[in-house]
C-alpha cells in the first residue's frame, strides 16, 4: 500500500502545488513584469510562496492521492482479492493511516516552524518588488509621465538601433512656471551604472527656459528667458532603478511571522489591553450617565437669584463665576421654562453640543476598540488555522480512501473530478468559517473548525459505507432505481436447469398463449395510449386488464423455464417485465387521488409521469404480441413432431 500511495502522493502534491503557485503568479504579475528583476529574486520569491502554499495543497494532494490509490486497486480487482482473503478495509489502510497521522503532525511542524518565516520573507520581498521602479520604456506618438518630473514625447524609434527620433521634453521639475523644455532631432536612451540615473543624449536640437530674474527697467510682467542650440547634449535625470529590499522587522510583528507561542503571547497582551480599554470606556459612560449634572452660562439679569435657589449648578469648566452648588431639588421642564427664550435657545444650543462631542468622543473609543477586537480575532484565526490544516489532512484520507474503494475508479479521470469539488466545497466552507470569524459574527474556534465539523462526517459515513461494502456510490444502482421509476423493462435471465421435476404442459400452454394473444389484440384495439387527467385520477392510474395480461405473462414465463429446449429458454428472455398500470393505484386512495386532480401542482407532474409509464407499457404489449405468435410458433412445431 505504501509503495502504491507515496509515489502518487509525491506527484499529486508537486500538481497541486503547481496550481496555486500559478493562481499567486497570475495575482501579483502585473507587479513583476517590466521592473528588470534579477533572476534570483524571481526564484526566491517563488521559493517563498511555494513553501507558504504547502500547508493548503497538502490536503488536496491527499485526497486525490487516497482517491486514486484505493481506486487503482480496486478497479485492479486488487481490493476484492484482499477483502475475499479476510482482510478488512481498516485492516488495509492501517499502514496508510499511519503515514498520513505523520503527515499531519509535520504540517503542524512545517505550519508552526517554517511558514512564519517564509510568509515574513515572502511578502517583505514583494513589498520590496511593489516600491522598484519599473524598466522605463518610452511609448511612440504620446507623453511618457513615468519619469518624476519630465514628461517626454517620441515620435518615431529605431528598433534595431534604438535611436529616438523628433524628441519633445518638458522639465517641470522646479514648477510649470519654471518649465524646461527641449526638443532635439533625434537622441539615445541609457541607465548610469550604479542605476540612479537616466542618460539622455541629444543630438541637434535647442532648449528654452524662463529664468526668475524679471527685468528691472521695464513695470510690465515681462520674465527673461535663455534660449540654447546645441548639436549634442547629456542630460542627467534622477531615476533610481536599483531593487532595494524592505526590512523584515515590520513584518515580523504581524500575525503572519508568529509562531504559536508568540501568537499566545500577543493575544495574552492584547487581550488585557482590550479588557482595559473596555473597562475604562464602560467606567466613563457610567459617570456621564448618573453623574452628569445640569448646566447654565452666567446670567446677569434680575432672575439670576431666583434661578441659582431653584437650584441651578454651573459648571466650573465653562469658565463661569463660581456659585453654590446644590442638588437639583426642582424638576428639569420648571427650572428650564423658567428661563427666557433667548436663555432657553441657549441652554438647548449647548446641550446639542455637548451631546454630539460625547457622541464624537465615544465613536471614536468605538471605532478603537473595535480595531483592537479585529486584530485579536485575526490572531486566534491564525492560531487555530495552525491545527484545522493539519486535522483536514486525516479528515480528505478518511473521505478520498473509502470513496476510491467504493467508486473503484483509478487515474486521473473520475478523482480528479471529484477531488476538486470536494476541495471546492471545502474552501468554500472554510471561507465562510474564516469571515464570520473575523467579523465577529461566530468566535474565532467556531469559524476556524467549521469546514472540519462539517467534513468529519462525511468522512466517518463514508468509511462505513466502504467497510460494509455498500453500493451507495454505484451508478448501477441509481441507474436501475431510475428506470423502475420511470417503468423502463429490465432484461431477465433465464438458464437452463440441470434437473427439471416438472415438463411443461406445451399443449395446454399453446392453449393459453392462443388465447392471450387474442386478449393482448384486444386490449391494445381498445385501449388508448394516454388517458384524461380527470379520468386518470378517478381510477388512480388503475388498469385491471393489463394486469391480468402481465399475471398470465409471468406465469407462462415461470413454467415454461422448466423446458430442456434452448430456443424457447432464448425466446422467454424477449419477454419484457409488464409494469407501469398501477402506478398509484395502492397508494393513493380514491380521496387523495381527487384532491390530487384539483391541486395541479402536485397532481399534474404525477399524472404526466404515470402516462409516460403508460406509453412504455404500450410499446411492451406490443412486443409481447410478437413473441407470444413466435413463441407459440416455436411450440406448436415442438408438438407435432
Amino acid at each position: 500500500m505504501l509503495q502504491t500511495f507515496l509515489p502518487l502522493f509525491a506527484m499529486t502534491f508537486g500538481i497541486c502545488l503547481f496550481i496555486i503557485l500559478m493562481q499567486f503568479l497570475w495575482r501579483y504579475v502585473d507587479e513583476m513584469v517590466g521592473k528588470g528583476l534579477e533572476l534570483h529574486v524571481l526564484a526566491e520569491m517563488f521559493f517563498y510562496a511555494a513553501l507558504s502554499f504547502v500547508p493548503t495543497a497538502l490536503p488536496l494532494a491527499i485526497l486525490l492521492a487516497s482517491l486514486m490509490t484505493f481506486g487503482n486497486i480496486g478497479e485492479s480487482l486488487e481490493l476484492l482479492a484482499m477483502k475475499s482473503s479476510g482482510v478488512s478495509l481498516l485492516r488495509i489502510m492501517k499502514p496508510l493511516i499511519i503515514t498520513v497521522s505523520f503527515i499531519a503532525g509535520g504540517a503542524f511542524c512545517f505550519q508552526n516552524y517554517i511558514i512564519p518565516v517564509s510568509q515574513v520573507k515572502m511578502y517583505t520581498l514583494l513589498f520590496s518588488i511593489r516600491q522598484k521602479s519599473p524598466e522605463l520604456e518610452i511609448p511612440v506618438g504620446i507623453f511618457c509621465k513615468e519619469i518624476p518630473g519630465y514628461n517626454v514625447y517620441i515620435k518615431g524609434k529605431d528598433p534595431k538601433t534604438g535611436l529616438l527620433k523628433d524628441i519633445m521634453i518638458y522639465n517641470y521639475s522646479e514648477g510649470f512656471n519654471n518649465a524646461y523644455v527641449v526638443r532635439a532631432d533625434s537622441g539615445r536612451l541609457k541607465t548610469s551604472a550604479n542605476k540612479l540615473y537616466l542618460i539622455l543624449s541629444l543630438f541637434n536640437g535647442e532648449s528654452f527656459q524662463n529664468l526668475n530674474t524679471r527685468t528691472s527697467n521695464r513695470s510690465s510682467d515681462a520674465v527673461s528667458y535663455q534660449r540654447e542650440s546645441f548639436s549634442y547634449k547629456d542630460i542627467l535625470i534622477n531615476f533610481d532603478a536599483n531593487f532595494s529590499r524592505t526590512d523584515e522587522s515590520l513584518m515580523q510583528s504581524q500575525y503572519i511571522g508568529k509562531n504559536l507561542a508568540d501568537l499566545q503571547t500577543s493575544l495574552d497582551s492584547m487581550t488585557v489591553r482590550l479588557d482595559s480599554a473596555r473597562a475604562l470606556n464602560a467606567k466613563s459612560i457610567y459617570d456621564l450617565s448618573y453623574k452628569r449634572t445640569l448646566t447654565r452660562p452666567e446670567i446677569k439679569s434680575p432672575l439670576e437669584k431666583t434661578k441659582s435657589d431653584a437650584g441651578l449648578h454651573v459648571d466650573e469648566e465653562e469658565g463661569l463665576p463660581d456659585q453654590p452648588v446644590v442638588a437639583l431639588s426642582v424638576p428639569f421642564d420648571s427650572a428650564f421654562f423658567a428661563l427666557s427664550p433667548g436663555m432657553q435657545l441657549s441652554v438647548l444650543n449647548r446641550a446639542k453640543s455637548s451631546i454630539e462631542s460625547t457622541r464624537s468622543d465615544y465613536m471614536f473609543k468605538s471605532f478603537s476598540i473595535a480595531d483592537e477586537a479585529k486584530k485579536v480575532r485575526r490572531y486566534q484565526t491564525e492560531m487555530y488555522k495552525k491545527f484545522t490544516l493539519s486535522f483536514a489532512c486525516l479528515v480528505f484520507f478518511f473521505i478520498g480512501a473509502p470513496l476510491g474503494a467504493i467508486i473503484r475508479k483509478g487515474g486521473l479521470g473520475m478523482p480528479v473530478v471529484i477531488s476538486v469539488f470536494l476541495f471546492i466545497f471545502y474552501y468554500i466552507i472554510d471561507n465562510i468559517g474564516f469571515k464570520m470569524a473575523t467579523n465577529g459574527i461566530w468566535q474565532a474556534w467556531q469559524g476556524m473548525w467549521l469546514s472540519s465539523a462539517i467534513l468529519t462526517p462525511l468522512g466517518v459515513f463514508l468509511t462505513y459505507k466502504a467497510t460494509n461494502d455498500s453500493v451507495i456510490l454505484n451508478a448501477d444502482t441509481y441507474l436501475n432505481a431510475f428506470k423502475k421509476l420511470i417503468g423502463k423493462s429490465s432484461n431477465r435471465k433465464i438458464e437452463k436447469k440441470e434437473v427439471v421435476i416438472y415438463n411443461p404442459d406445451y399443449p395446454a400452454i399453446s392453449a393459453r398463449l392462443q388465447k392471450l394473444i387474442a386478449d393482448n389484440k384486444s386490449y391494445l384495439d381498445s385501449q388508448r395510449k394516454w388517458i384524461g387527467y380527470f379520468s386518470f385520477w378517478q381510477t388512480r392510474g388503475k388498469d385491471d386488464k393489463a394486469k391480468q395480461i402481465a399475471t398470465e405473462v409471468e406465469s407462462i414465463v415461470e413454467e415454461l423455464s422448466n423446458s430442456d429446449q434452448i430456443l424457447i429458454l432464448n425466446k422467454l428472455m424477449d419477454y419484457p417485465v409488464l409494469i407501469g398500470y398501477d402506478l398509484f393505484s395502492e397508494q393513493v386512495t380514491p380521496k387523495l387521488g381527487r384532491l390530487f386532480s384539483i391541486f395541479f401542482p402536485v397532481g399534474l407532474p404525477l399524472y404526466l409521469l404515470a402516462n409516460y409509464r403508460r406509453k412504455l407499457m404500450w410499446q411492451d404489449m406490443q412486443a409481447i404480441s410478437k413473441i407470444n405468435e413466435e413463441l407459440q410458433e416455436m411450440i406448436n412445431k415442438l408438438i407435432n413432431k
